[in-house]
């Protein structure tokens, strides 16, 4: 039988897998030998082609599931250039707003005066600094103030 279904398979060009004989119909089936009369069973639905589709998406919806909901994005999940993560102008504005925060605040504790703090934010404008850090760095550098500890 195991022929047969091959011989099926290949007319109906489909995985012998897939190949269903009809419960009464076997002993037709065990007398067929040519490729015209497995057709010919096929013709009179001795012979159908089983449509259950044998790999499960439940695996699938899970992960789907769990993306939605914002997990499975970790760093080894991640495709693209370091650009297409966090793009260079969200990267920019991140900082900026970091930088700006920060001279208001020791323009307004009086740790440093306007005329230096206005110079330190055309630098920031600039992109003269890297971070927060490197502007404490410079104040102490340049002498500009001393910094609290």
């Amino acid at each position: 039988m195991r022929n047969k279904k091959n011989l099926a398979g290949k007319v109906m060009k489909v995985s012998p897998h897939k190949v269903k004989f009809a419960p009464g119909a076997l002993e037709d089936i065990k007398k067929a030998i040519t490729r015209s009369d497995i057709r010919g069973l096929i013709a009179v639905h001795k012979i159908t082609e089983d449509r259950t589709n044998f790999h499960s998406r439940a695996g699938a919806r899970k992960i789907a599931a769990q993306k939605k909901k914002g997990r499975k994005g970790g760093l080894g999940s991640r495709k693209g250039s370091k650009n297409s993560i966090v793009n260079k102008k969200t990267k920019w504005i991140n900082r900026i707003r970091a930088q700006r925060e920060l001279l208001k605040e020791l323009r307004n504790k009086s740790i440093i005066p306007t005329q230096t703090y206005q110079m330190l934010c055309l630098k920031c404008k600039g992109g003269y600094f890297r971070n927060r850090r490197h502007i404490k760095l410079y104040l102490k550098e340049q002498n500009l103030v001393q910094l609290k500890k």
